[in-house]
C-alpha cells in the first residue's frame, strides 16, 4: 500500500517554488499544466492547480486564505529552528511561536495558500513520552 498526498493550490508555479524551497523536495513528474509530483518525503506530494472558488469535495468552495482542516501535514525535522527559518524564507506563515513539550518541539504554519502544516522535532522518546505502552495479548 502507498500513501499519496494531494494539495490543491491556485498557482502551481508558486506552489512548486514554495515546496521545493521549504522542504528541499524535487520535481519527479509533471502532469500537463495542472499538476506536479514532488519527491523527497516518505510519501509523494502532488500539487494540483485548482482555481479559488471552484467546487471541491462535499460541494465546498475552494478558498485559499488561512483555513482550518482536520487533515494536515506534520513534517518531522531534525532541527526545528533551521527548518522553521527555511520554511519562513520560502513564504510560509507562522500561526504562533514554536512550542516545546516533553515529547518535542512544534511550529504551526501555513503555506502561501492557507494550507496548514506543522514542523515537529522530537525530543527524548518522542510521542512515547506521553503514550502508554500497549501490551498485545497472546490469545488463549
Amino acid at each position: 500500500m502507498d500513501l499519496l498526498v494531494n494539495i490543491d493550490v491556485p498557482d502551481l508555479a508558486r506552489a512548486e517554488a514554495f515546496y521545493t524551497a521549504a522542504f528541499g523536495l524535487t520535481v519527479s513528474r509533471r502532469f500537463g499544466d495542472g499538476g506536479v509530483e514532488l519527491s523527497g518525503l516518505p510519501a509523494k506530494l502532488y500539487l494540483l492547480e485548482k482555481p479559488e472558488g471552484s467546487i471541491g469535495a462535499g460541494q465546498d468552495v475552494r478558498r485559499y486564505g488561512r483555513h482550518w482542516t482536520p487533515v494536515h501535514l506534520d513534517v518531522v525535522v531534525e532541527d526545528l529552528e533551521t527548518a522553521l527559518n527555511r520554511a519562513l524564507a520560502a513564504g510560509a506563515v507562522a500561526d504562533a511561536e514554536p512550542r516545546t513539550h516533553i515529547w518535542g518541539k512544534i511550529a504551526v504554519l501555513a503555506d502561501p495558500f492557507g494550507n496548514g502544516f506543522c514542523l515537529i522535532e522530537f525530543l527524548n522518546r518522542g510521542y512515547d513520552e506521553i503514550a502508554p505502552t500497549i501490551h498485545q495479548s497472546s490469545g488463549c
